[in-house]
């Protein structure tokens, strides 16, 4: 079977890590677009959706084909020619949920209605039976993509909400960061068990809690699936999601995990977190500066940091001074195998702070998040 996901973009090679271990079959990356497209066993639905820490949708592929000048009339003829009857029952209902990048000369919500009525006038010629439209919620949902000179058509195995919203949240941070991301941030750190991993801003806790529930080998789809669900799970039942997670085996290690910031309230909110994820008892949360690092702290093994960026602070001259204090100040509690992984949308500013702190750049690369262009940096000393 043929699949795409869809990630934050940027994060390609990693999450293509995470497709390689469940045993998909890559057939194309779309570097810095946020696509992945491979092929595989139908236990890579349940796979993917339940235990994937960085991929956010995968939709099963049905029709993909690059047509030049395409239009409305292409959409419909090729939308009408899939069988649809082998992925929608006759009982259930079905909605379009329609993208499109480029410049043409229709709108998505042209493509939505067209691919709509394709699909149900296929279905009457095959079956003699009218399915029925939900927007709101659907038994099956069709993903059909526009992208340029581009036509995807696919089945959303994951739902109208992705996989970086985990379920376990209940406090949220003005700017919190998306799980998806902090997870690859800590794949990118090769954090071992017996080392130290410092969130020096944690904010809601996001970075030490996706780390302990990745050492704990805790699916993420664990709290998701009673709060969201799986669209999957309409077309294909129960049986592929519970083969899965009788394979899965969690652990309750105690791991080395700090979170730290000056804001109490934003502390309290990720220790309300972390025990809403069962991890509350192997994070250690501190109200603390992460300018002064080293008068709390001897030794850090891993640091990463999603630290404010302008638009949060207000003010250029602030950041400057943070981000010159702060990695100063983590200079100071790092040794020769320390790793320092920083995301932020400040990239200028903080490569100005990286060289007179004078860290060794490993990595750096662009990652969209939130429709905001963020680079991450991988430092050393």
């Amino acid at each position: 079977m043929d699949y795409y996901v869809t990630l934050s973009p940027g994060l390609e090679k990693i999450s293509k890590n995470e497709i390689d271990e469940f045993k998909g079959k890559i057939n194309e990356i779309r570097e810095n677009r946020g696509r992945i497209f491979f092929s595989g066993d139908l236990e890579l639905i349940p796979k993917i959706n339940y235990l994937s820490r960085t991929i956010e949708r995968l939709n099963i592929l049905l029709y993909r084909e690059e047509i030049p000048n395409i239009s409305l009339d292409d959409i419909y003829e090729r939308v009408y020619d899939i069988d649809w009857t082998e992925w929608i029952k006759e009982h259930q209902s079905f909605a379009i949920r329609p993208l499109r990048a480029g410049e043409h000369n229709f709108t998505s919500i042209d493509i939505g209605r067209v691919a709509g009525e394709a699909l149900i006038k296929s279905y009457q010629r095959d079956k003699n039976v009218r399915l029925k439209v939900n927007l709101d919620e659907p038994d099956v949902i069709v993903r059909v993509e526009v992208i340029f000179d581009e036509l995807i058509v696919g089945i959303d195995t994951t739902g109208d909400v992705a996989l970086d919203k985990r379920g376990y949240r209940v406090f949220n941070h003005p700017a919190h960061l998306n799980a998806t991301i902090a997870s690859a941030l800590i794949y990118l750190s090769n954090w071992k068990d017996d080392e130290v991993l410092l969130d020096p801003m944690c904010g809601s806790g996001t970075i030490p809690i996706e780390g302990a529930l990745m050492k704990r080998n805790t699916p993420p789809g664990k709290f998701r699936e009673e709060k969201y669900g799986f669209k999957f799970v309409d077309i294909f039942g129960y049986g592929l999601l519970d083969k899965i997670k009788k394979e899965i085996v969690e652990n309750k290690n105690i791991y080395k995990i700090i979170g730290l910031d000056k804001n109490q309230k934003y502390l309290d909110g990720a220790k309300d977190n972390a025990k809403s994820a069962n991890v509350l008892d192997t994070i250690d949360f501190i109200c603390g500066d992460a300018t002064k690092l080293h008068e709390r702290f001897s030794s850090i093994d891993v640091i990463i940091a999603n630290p404010p960026y302008g638009i949060r602070m207000g003010s250029k001259r602030a950041v400057k001074k943070l981000y010159n204090e702060f990695l100063s100040s983590a200079k100071n509690i790092m040794h020769g195998s320390s790793r320092l992984i920083v995301i932020t949308a400040e990239d200028k500013l903080f490569k100005e702070a990286v060289a007179k702190n004078n860290f060794e750049v490993k990595d750096e690369f662009n990652v969209m998040f939130g429709g905001l262009m963020t680079k991450v940096f991988y430092l050393t000393l």
